[in-house]
């Protein structure tokens, strides 16, 4: 199909194919031009529309945007979905995020590769989020690969997030499947009355590797985070997820890593806490194991065969 794309400079046409159609709605639930503000980049080429409240504007200086969300912005959302289509292509963008005084908004991002050649597909996000006084924002991003090629399929996204005064960000971070190599490096600097939740959902399967690595600096009076990972280890993959709370004043953190390990799969869960005040109330806790045989005895006693008792479950686990 043709999608029509106005922005400042004209009329812009942009050609989806089926395949591409298919990318966006897995990553970003897309089903034709999204509604507000957008910037929609396929293989290096960014194609966007700003909105009266919501302003992307292109970086002059390396690949990327700014985006600007005016103070007091209510219930609107943004897409900014990547998909790579090429064989070999590595992708590099830079994204600044501005969140106005008192705005309440939700941004949908997220990357798709498709890689049915040899050569490494990549793509590589680095996220830098401003969260004014007393915003609010909700930040989906979800991760998927496919294609039958023997390159790999790698994704690297960085997330810095500054949370100031009384603000409230979460950030929902997902990897469907199909990635063979992700580091994902996210740090937070929460303020006074600021919170942030995290909340991660992870599968890997066959050879592949996944490294997470979450530091969350309470550094206001009363800040507040959240780290919630969920993971599935499958075949041979190989994961490792490490998250850092560091209480600087009185606060407090929670982090909390759930998995769940099948065939010859490898997990290691590193949580840390550091405690620079008394008044810092810092928690963690981790758990790793197989899935209960009684949870599929169940679900075969309803007609379910094993490997589809096993999908439901983990499907429920990871949602």
């Amino acid at each position: 199909m043709i999608a029509r794309y106005v922005i400042s400079v004209g009329v812009v046409f942009m050609k989806y194919s089926p395949l591409d159609s298919k990318l966006l709605e897995t990553i970003a639930d897309l089903h034709g031009i999204p509604q507000g503000a957008f910037n929609i980049r396929k293989d290096g080429e960014g194609f966007r529309q700003s909105s009266a409240n919501i302003e992307i504007i292109p970086k002059k200086d390396k690949p990327g945007i700014d985006i600007v969300v005016k103070p007091g912005t209510k219930d609107e959302s943004v897409h900014i979905p990547v998909i790579l289509t090429k064989s070999g292509l590595k992708d590099l963008v830079y994204n600044t995020f501005i969140i106005g005084e008192d705005a309440d908004v939700t941004i949908i991002a997220g990357c798709g590769i498709h890689n049915s050649g040899e050569d490494v597909s990549e793509h590589d996000g680095i996220h830098e989020f401003f969260v004014k006084s007393g915003a609010r924002l909700k930040y989906i991003e979800r991760h998927y690969g496919q294609g039958d090629g023997t390159g790999r399929r790698v994704l690297n996204p960085t997330t810095i997030v500054t949370v100031e005064n009384g603000a409230y960000v979460e950030m929902e971070m997902v990897q469907i499947k199909g990635v063979d190599n992700t580091v994902r490096n996210t740090d937070a600097f929460i303020h006074d009355r600021g919170a942030l939740k995290i909340i991660e959902r992870l599968l890997t399967h066959g050879e592949q590797e996944a490294v997470s690595n979450v530091t969350l600096n309470l550094l206001g009076l009363d800040a507040s985070g959240q780290v919630l990972s969920r993971t599935v280890a499958q075949d041979n993959s190989n994961q490792l997820f490490k998250a850092a709370l560091v209480g600087k004043n009185r606060c407090s953190g929670h982090v909390e890593c759930d998995s769940i390990i099948m065939g010859a799969a490898q997990i290691r869960a590193i949580p840390g806490l550091t405690a620079e005040s008394a008044e810092a109330v810092l928690t963690h806790e981790a758990a790793i194991g197989r899935i209960a045989g009684d949870q599929l005895i169940k679900l075969m006693t309803l007609g379910l065969d094993e490997q589809e008792a096993i999908d439901t479950i983990l499907a429920a686990f990871l949602r």
